[in-house]
């Protein structure tokens, strides 16, 4: 409905095609090289976090990372990325491995906080969800949403350098008891790893907002890159906090990205457009590798 609404639809569907035809093959080419990069970061991740179990090679790394997406696009916020790794660990240590797969999961989650953050209070200060009236003073909401946000931001990078709380926990509640022992892998972790972990993390992040940033520059949209690095920040701030189907996340994120990124450019139909290509390029690409191997897993494997 916002892509019809748009004024001057037609001029903008035309400058996309001539934006495509210009660089289109070398952006598509790009886009796809850096979600190798994506994903082998994810790989790299993962081979360390499970070092402590059973030596995996990057390769087999690779093939469970890709092996999870296939299997994680039916389920809410890609839990189902858990199942498709622990089909390439051997059965002995199969759900040690998803308490490593918990921290993985947890050190990009601080990086997006730590981003998302940063893109918010770019958003407060630029662009105000609410203005002064009655008994609240200019970006009031705003700034308890922040506050909150970094309360909440603080205590999981405290969770994440103090993992022997999670295991604390299961000690002290006699139903989780029993099952300590397969969270125990997390304790193994130093510092070290744990922050060469965010690094990874990091660089992870930059890398998929750089494929945004290249698609929305090749279907047309006009913005300073930083500034669609910091709203493209909120977004998958968002979108991290706000529960998802894999497979139906391309219409909360349009939506999503449409409402941030609108506020730099009224080129909607290309923003969409770049929204779709890069879950295509992500996301649907991998799942379909994934579901390849998937068919090549022995699941049960002889001990």
């Amino acid at each position: 409905m916002q892509v019809k609404l748009q004024p001057n639809l037609a001029s903008s569907l035309k400058q996309m095609a001539f934006t495509l035809q210009q660089k289109g093959g070398v952006a598509l080419a790009l886009v796809l090289i850096l979600m190798l990069f994506n994903w082998g970061l994810e790989a790299r991740k993962w081979q360390l976090l499970v070092r402590s179990l059973e030596p995996v090679s990057f390769l087999r790394a690779f093939s469970a990372i890709l092996t999870g997406v296939s299997l994680s696009i039916n389920t809410p916020n890609r839990i189902g990325e858990y199942g498709g790794r622990m089909l390439y660990i051997s059965n002995q240590n199969k759900l040690r491995s998803i308490a490593a797969a918990v921290v993985g999961s947890l050190s990009q989650l601080i990086i997006t906080i730590i981003f998302g953050l940063t893109g918010l209070i770019y958003y407060i200060n630029n662009f105000p969800l609410v203005k002064a009236h009655g008994y609240f003073a200019p970006n009031f909401w705003e700034k308890i949403l922040l506050g909150l946000l970094v309360v909440i931001g603080a205590l999981i990078i405290i969770l994440y350098f103090r993992l022997q709380i999670i295991v604390a926990i299961f000690e002290r509640i006699p139903a989780l008891r029993k099952a300590k022992v397969f969270v125990q892998i997390i304790t193994r972790y130093t510092t070290a790893e744990l922050q060469y972990l965010l690094l990874l993390s990091a660089c992870r992040y930059v890398v998929f907002s750089a494929q945004y940033l290249i698609l929305l520059d090749t279907f047309g949209v006009e913005m300073l890159w930083w500034q669609g690095f910091m709203m493209n920040a909120v977004t998958y701030l968002v979108m991290a906090l706000v529960p998802t189907i894999a497979i139906v996340e391309i219409g909360l994120r349009g939506k999503v990205s449409l409402y941030f990124l609108g506020l730099l450019s009224a080129n909607t139909a290309a923003i969409i457009a770049a929204t779709v290509g890069i879950w295509l390029i992500n996301l649907l690409l991998p799942a379909i590798v994934g579901s390849v191997l998937l068919l090549g897993v022995k699941i049960f494997k002889d001990k």
